[in-house]
């Protein structure tokens, strides 16, 4: 009777252990499944960090989306990286196409972002990087240009989106391609310098 209650109760733990390590199982995969994808690669990553003027970070950002386009089977016409410079930026990003165009949304908001910290906090800003300064106007037009060149890509785009998700997405960039065309006006005319 004593070896039979050692057994129920061995029996017991067994299956207490056994439904615990199915619950860390399914709590792990959950979590893993829920954790947010990286909208910019490990070199990416590393090439804004390099680049701190504001023209080159985002000369850096528009070359992302630019990846991001060719990977979805768009020309976006923009520069591709070149065989030199492909050690730097490593792989190019993986995804599914609504992950691709989330991508694109994101690193259109990283570049507002980046420009609005420097209006924002002209002060603080690196020296060349201010707003007076050329590096932010140059920075300005730069974006203002390649969302000019996003803007009918993303339209048609939108037209062709697999899902509401993916059209959420494009809507959006569409939305900050506008908004920095609209910026881009307001910025004052571009002073031709004189050789002295």
């Amino acid at each position: 009777m004593a070896d039979q209650m050692i057994q129920i109760r061995n029996i017991r733990h067994l299956v207490f252990m056994w439904l615990l390590c199915s619950l860390v199982v399914i709590i792990s995969v959950d979590s893993a499944v829920g954790q947010r994808r990286d909208y910019m690669t490990e070199a990416e990553i590393e090439l804004v960090r390099e680049n701190q003027d504001i023209d080159l970070r985002i000369d850096v950002l528009v070359k992302m989306i630019d990846r991001r386009f060719s990977l979805l089977g768009i020309n976006s016409g923009g520069d591709e990286v070149k065989k030199k410079d492909a050690d730097k930026w490593g792989e190019p990003p993986t995804g599914s196409s609504l992950e691709l165009f989330f991508d694109i949304r994101r690193l259109l908001e990283k570049a507002i972002d980046d420009i609005d910290v420097i209006a924002a906090r002209n002060n603080d800003a690196l020296k060349q990087n201010k707003t007076e300064g050329d590096l932010f106007p140059k920075a300005v037009r730069k974006l203002e240009a390649a969302a000019r060149r996003f803007l009918p890509l993303l339209s048609v785009a939108s037209d062709k989106a697999r899902d509401e998700k993916e059209r959420a997405h494009i809507l959006n960039s569409m939305q900050y391609c506008e908004q920095i065309i609209e910026a881009a006006a307001t910025l004052p005319a571009p002073v031709k310098r004189t050789k002295s």
